[in-house]
């Protein structure tokens, strides 16, 4: 369960009108059933197995950005010749961990996935190699992950357009999972879907799950990050016009989830981007809401 900056299927900018673009309640309606929500999660590891069958290794790019964004994987070190050793909590087919198995030679890699079709492309990729990397399948939501990691062994955890996808009531068991295995004093890395990031304003009636949850037509999950005051914000002119995109104030709802668990807030906003068509005279907002959470020293 794994994305980027370029999450959405690749394609052009959808011809939505600027009173779409910028209404806060798009795609909201009335909620599915409940029939179809329990479905849903009852069917959900199998529905990004079958993603993962349709698309393979193509659909997501590499990230070669997490480096730049995130100083932690390259600064966290206490000496030099330090082995870091790093979970990837959601790793897909690992577009992050191959570039950092590339950039860095002196890392260690356990790398996790809900769908055991995504573990297997891991494998399968040339640069796998079992000194460097253990791949297996795991449920973040229910599986123990001392089962594969030992405890209080990890010096970082990227966790990246991965906690979208869980049940909003199940989330804090998976922080609580990764909490087990992250050094005191580590480090999870975060970025993931903002509250009215485009994304959320492409659903139509009839995919909302929850509040700020919804369901895509292959019967995978997204749910979009916080809780908080909005303003309107201008955002530059397109085709002579002012634009204006909906800006979030106060990241709060992530924040209390990791403190409830007992992590402590290092770094938390909000990455902003905008996609443009000139021609069309739009500006399409992409909201993301990219945070550092440690767990305490004892």
């Amino acid at each position: 369960m794994s994305a980027s900056d370029e999450a959405d299927p690749p394609g052009p900018v959808p011809r939505e009108s600027p009173a779409t673009i910028r209404s806060p309640g798009a795609g909201d309606g009335a909620p599915v059933s409940e029939f179809r929500r329990r479905k849903l999660e009852e069917d959900a590891q199998k529905n990004w197995d079958l993603f993962y069958k349709r698309n393979t290794t193509n659909f997501y790019k590499d990230r070669h950005w997490t480096t730049r964004e995130f100083a932690e994987l390259k600064a966290c070190r206490e000496f030099e010749a330090q082995r870091l050793v790093l979970l990837e909590a959601g790793c897909g087919v690992g577009n992050c961990i191959f570039p950092l198995l590339e950039e860095d030679l002196n890392i260690f890699v356990y790398a996790c996935d809900f769908s055991p079709r995504a573990v297997d492309f891991v494998k399968q990729n040339p640069l796998f190699s079992t000194e460097r990397c253990l791949a297996f399948q795991c449920d973040l939501t229910k599986d123990d992950l001392k089962a594969s990691v030992p405890s209080e062994t990890v010096d970082v955890v990227t966790l990246i357009f991965v906690l979208s996808a869980i049940h909003p009531d199940k989330m804090k068991q998976a922080l609580e999972n990764i909490y087990q295995v992250l050094k005191p004093g580590g480090v999870v890395l975060f970025r993931d879907y903002g509250l009215h990031d485009h994304a959320m304003l492409r659903f139509k009636p009839g995919n909302k799950l929850a509040e700020n949850f919804y369901a895509r037509q292959d019967g995978t999950r997204s749910f979009f990050f916080s809780r908080g005051e909005w303003r309107a914000a201008r955002r530059g002119r397109v085709s002579g016009r002012v634009r204006e995109c909906f800006l979030p104030v106060f990241p709060e709802f992530l924040e209390n989830l990791f403190r409830q668990v007992g992590y402590e807030p290092v770094v938390n906003e909000y990455v902003q981007r905008e996609t443009v068509n000139k021609k069309e005279g739009l500006c399409v907002p992409r909201v993301f809401l990219q945070s550092k959470f440690r767990r305490p020293m004892k």
